[in-house]
């Protein structure tokens, strides 16, 4: 047998023709960075942990909708604005009651006099009283007097009545000392969890925060969760304290919660940094969350295809938008939202569109990039070739 024999020259050829066929067989292996946009489409419709996907076009109508229904849930919305108000009595709250009689005293002889006034022009006397579980209090002469659920100035009224035709031209003066049914419970993540008294000037949430000695996180890592009557609403702590209408008064019975809550939102495709990147709690817009990214991949980015995935409260979306979409176990309906950034306008409608915790934005992969890609691989492999032909040519001549 014959054993077949080559040319060195013909090795450049022979080394191309085999990278060449090495590449060609492995060209279905090459990567993406995700699903093209006409793939990304193609999910609407599809289920989601029992729920359905829907595919939303944003536009300014779109982000209208969205934004109206996160303001919506800003605490001043969900939970109403209260003025200062009275104080009203309660169960477990201590009153100091003075008792007034002109002379001659009957009933309160003996008592201090009262300065500024001459004396022995009028006597009292001063005890102090605890509202029992039914909001009850004992005065002597006046019997049991129902505080509860009333004002000291009705209190004084209601003694004063009592006390007719037994003193002497009576006055009273109920005063509260401390405070036990007027109180706003806050907890989590804040210097001394605690119940703080509620004052006649009506504190506000920040007030009371404070009163707990503030926040152990970072404010633009810290939510507020305010619960009230049943209703709870959650804000970002640095977007209350930027919208003074959302410090909104305290009530009786609140209840503050501080939780330490970093926001994030992670980026993936065609973008210059693939990553999970947090954000101020404040919130920032979709154009400046695609800057933090570094921005999009001239080479491989379609700026058709800019999606936000999002489990999105169906009170956001329109009844045309929701159709007969099943939610998931928890309520919410799987949204995918595009942005067409070939029209100019969609970069006002990136600077409006706010960005959520856990959001995942995804720009898709331009059409043809990856052949793009794959032919650039193949022209620098056939150099790569041709350069190690020429040498092993070159050497052996």
């Amino acid at each position: 047998m014959f054993a077949p024999q080559f040319s060195l020259t013909a090795l450049p050829r022979l080394a191309l023709a085999a990278l060449l066929a090495s590449v060609l067989a492995g060209c279905t292996t090459l990567g993406a960075a995700g699903p093209s946009s006409g793939q990304v489409r193609k999910i609407e419709g599809g289920d989601y942990a029992g729920g359905q996907i829907a595919l939303v076009e944003l536009d300014p109508e779109i982000w209208r909708r969205v934004s109206a229904f996160e303001q919506s849930q800003s605490l001043a919305q969900r939970l109403g604005q209260s003025g200062a108000g009275e104080i009203v009595i309660g169960p477990g709250d201590v009153l100091d009651v003075a008792l007034w009689e002109a002379p001659p005293a009957v009933l309160f002889g003996g008592g201090a006099v009262i300065p500024g006034l001459d004396a022995g022009a009028q006597n009292r006397a001063v005890l102090q009283q605890v509202v029992d579980g039914t909001g009850a209090i004992t005065i002597p002469f006046a019997g049991t007097i129902p505080a509860g659920g009333r004002t000291p100035a009705e209190v004084e009224r209601m003694i004063v009545a009592r006390l007719a035709g037994r003193a002497n031209d009576p006055q009273v003066s109920v005063r509260l000392i401390q405070n036990d049914s007027r109180n706003v419970t806050v907890l989590g993540e804040v210097t001394q969890s605690r119940r703080v008294p509620l004052g006649p000037r009506g504190e506000r949430l920040l007030d009371i925060i404070a009163s707990a000695g503030g926040t152990r996180a970072p404010v633009h890592q810290t939510t507020v969760q305010v619960s009230r009557e049943g209703t709870s609403a959650v804000m970002p702590l640095e977007a209350i304290i930027a919208d003074p209408a959302q410090n909104i008064r305290m009530r009786p019975e609140d209840v503050v919660t501080v939780l330490h809550q970093p926001y994030s939102f992670i980026a993936l495709g065609a973008v210059a940094t693939s990553a999970e990147i947090p954000f101020e709690g404040r919130g920032i817009s979709l154009a400046q969350a695609l800057a933090r990214t570094g921005g999009l991949r001239d080479n491989k980015a379609n700026i058709r295809g800019v999606f936000v995935f999002r489990l999105e409260d169906p009170a956001a979306l329109t009844p045309a938008m929701r159709g007969a979409t099943p939610a998931t176990e928890d309520g919410r309906i799987p949204v995918v939202y595009r942005l067409d950034l070939s029209d100019a306008r969609g970069f006002f409608v990136a600077q409006d569109f706010m960005i959520r915790d856990q959001d995942v934005v995804y720009v898709a992969t331009a059409p043809g990039a990856e052949i793009r890609e794959f032919l650039a691989t193949v022209t620098s492999l056939a150099f790569s070739a041709i350069a190690i032909g020429n040498v092993v040519t070159s050497n052996n001549n």
